[in-house]
């Protein structure tokens, strides 16, 4: 699509109201970038030709863009041009997802590498994790998923055997953990610990990272019945995840 056809689609989309041409140049963009029309990485019209399409100062083109990509709709590269960014996963803070769901939703493809599949007994750490004795029965497990092709987060989980007998038998290339411990022992209780942080070199080997991105880590656990069912610990590159929360008072 040449740089006119982008203006033409563009200006169609804008919707026909009294407010700000700002926001209707907002509105139009976040609609093309939200249906996939326009695509991560590609070049969207440059100020100077939305200017001269729309006929109003470089000052409200200028705003329309600037706040597009503080929102995290565009990135603009100085000398270069304006481009669609990569859009991030937005994950429910006070909410527990399963991620195959969350990108089946986005019109994509989950699967997951199995890294880690065994049973142990517990160690200090991991008992006091699950509100355990040290030498209880657990299960761990490590995987990594992916959209389409591309690893969006690791996951490394420890699980009482206990509530979750069966765990260790699954295959979690076809199901999800959460899949089968949200059906084993569903959820009735949560709690989060979020975290930026570094990967260790071999965890940004398998997130396909350079050893000195960021990356999110969420620590979870989550409760059925009063007994904490798993401890998991969530991390997933910095630029591909977003949590969201909303609170009243």
């Amino acid at each position: 699509m040449n740089d006119n056809t982008l203006v033409d689609s563009l200006l169609a989309a804008m919707e026909d109201s009294p407010a700000p041409i700002y926001q209707r140049v907002k509105g139009a963009i976040i609609n093309k970038v939200t249906n996939q029309e326009w695509l991560p990485n590609q070049r969207v019209p440059s100020e100077a030709e939305l200017v001269n399409a729309l006929g109003v100062s470089r000052m409200t083109i200028n705003r329309a863009l600037r706040e597009l990509t503080a929102e995290g709709f565009l990135k603009r590269q100085q000398g270069v041009g304006t481009f669609v960014a990569p859009q991030r996963v937005h994950s429910a803070l006070f909410e527990v997802h399963n991620i195959a769901d969350d990108i089946a939703t986005r019109g994509n493809k989950h699967h997951a590498q199995v890294l880690r599949l065994d049973s142990g007994q517990a160690t200090t750490d991991e008992a006091m994790q699950l509100g355990v004795r040290t030498g209880h029965n657990v299960f761990r497990s490590l995987l990594v998923h992916f959209e389409n092709d591309k690893p969006v987060q690791m996951e490394e989980r420890v699980v009482n055997a206990d509530i979750a007998p069966a765990y260790g038998e699954q295959d979690f290339t076809t199901i999800t953990p959460y899949t089968y411990l949200n059906q084993t022992a569903p959820i009735s209780e949560g709690e989060h610990l979020v975290e930026a942080v570094l990967p260790s070199r071999w965890e940004a080997q398998a997130l396909a990272l350079p050893d000195t991105a960021a990356c999110l880590q969420i620590r979870r656990r989550t409760w059925s019945n009063k007994h904490i069912v798993t401890s998991a610990r969530l991390l997933s590159p910095g630029d591909v995840l977003q949590l969201f929360g909303h609170f009243q008072r």
